[in-house]
């Protein structure tokens, strides 16, 4: 049995380690089934903000995600300091990972390094209480990761910024064989700063046999590293591609229309290239394409957001669950929107006991099987 704990680390800035109130099966199997890639251990700083805030302290477009200076970033928490800030394990892979682990019970590692820090003690704690496997996690002296994440008080959107600037970082050299033997996925992000361990990973990882499952990480990366991207892509190596709708779009925002890109467009695009493509598209759902076959998945729930921060990852905590169980391609986008779903209703990338109980009730209502970590979500009332 978990229980919440909280300490305060400032004045305004709130330390949370979330932990699941119910028993977590997190070892379903006996065989890991999902190693992530996290080569620099994040941790975030969720603020709550008025969105006209953003004009003076944000460098870059709204939305997105882009990284910052130290300096820049530091200036951005100064600005914020009147504010409540609440501080926890962050980065696109571990929040798939850790969703997967806490929320579904499968058995997932993540590989990677973190700092010898009170930000790398944080992480690493905090995907401990998750079920998640840290033994391939190597502590290095320096800083780990941080990002602020700014999300609108109004609308529940997000803009992060994330400092990367002299962190503790896993090398390429330094992965091998061991860290992938006996798992089925890894679950990687695109980005042009780790593209060497990425593509290290890869290599390795299809060595075993290992699928790779990549998320396009953010419109301005995607924009800005297209043709590191595609070729990635068109290497064959990517079974499964996912992305938002603005990352679709900057995706094939070069490629011949008679009109302007579409999510259909870049889905299309990323069928040619993997065994399977996702496409989320906010409060309008999803779209997915395997094979010869396409869905159009609605979204879930009753449209309540406080943060969109963590939607696409836990998206596919439930897509990747819907996978590895053998489910059909539109139940796999069923279950993602309800995981997904449960991760905007509160503020932070990691899904809450509450919400959790919240995303058994609707995969009750859409008659999906509740995964074994939901034994004791079924009798909560709503």
């Amino acid at each position: 049995m978990r229980a919440v704990s909280e300490s305060l680390y400032s004045d305004n800035v709130v330390e949370v380690e979330i932990e699941v109130e119910v028993e977590v099966e997190v070892a379903e199997e006996d065989t890991p089934l999902i190693l992530g890639l996290e080569p620099t251990a994040l941790i975030d700083y969720m603020v709550l903000v008025d969105w006209t805030l953003l004009d003076g302290i944000v460098i870059g477009e709204r939305g997105g995600a882009i990284d910052v200076s130290i300096e820049e970033l530091e200036h951005i928490l100064r600005e914020v300091e009147s504010y409540n800030v609440l501080k926890m394990a962050g980065g696109s892979v571990s929040n798939t990972i850790r969703g997967l682990s806490a929320g579904f019970g499968v058995s997932c590692g993540l590989v990677g390094a973190y700092g010898d820090d009170e930000q790398g003690r944080l992480y690493v704690a905090n995907m401990i209480s998750s079920g998640v496997d840290v033994s391939r996690l190597r502590a290095k002296k320096g800083l780990t990761g941080r990002c602020v994440c700014l999300v609108d008080a109004l609308s529940g959107g997000r803009t992060m910024r994330p400092c990367f600037s002299n962190v503790a970082t896993l090398k390429a050299e330094e992965l091998n064989r061991e860290d992938f033997k006996g798992f089925k996925w890894l679950v990687i992000r695109f980005g042009i700063y780790s593209l060497e361990i990425t593509k290290a990973a890869i290599k390795i990882a299809k060595q075993e046999g290992v699928s790779i499952s990549m998320d396009l990480a953010s419109f301005e990366t995607v924009r800005d590293y297209r043709q590191s991207l595609v070729e990635l892509l068109e290497s064959g190596n990517i079974d499964l591609c996912s992305g938002n709708e603005d990352e679709a779009r900057e995706l094939v925002r070069d490629h011949d229309h008679d009109h302007d890109p579409i999510p259909g467009d870049a889905l299309e695009f990323l069928g040619e290239k993997c065994k399977w493509a996702v496409v989320t598209l906010g409060p309008n759902g999803c779209m997915a394409k395997h094979g010869g076959e396409t869905v159009i998945v609605a979204a879930t729930g009753d449209g309540k957001v406080i943060d969109t921060t963590g939607a696409g990852d836990l998206f596919m905590s439930g897509f990747l669950y819907g996978l590895v169980k053998g489910l059909s391609l539109e139940e796999c986008c069923k279950v993602g929107s309800c995981s997904g779903g449960s991760v905007i209703r509160s503020l932070g990338a990691q899904v809450t006991p509450e919400h959790w109980h919240w995303m058994a009730h609707q995969m009750q209502i859409q008659a999906l099987t509740l995964p074994p970590t939901a034994t004791n979500w079924s009798s909560r009332k709503f």
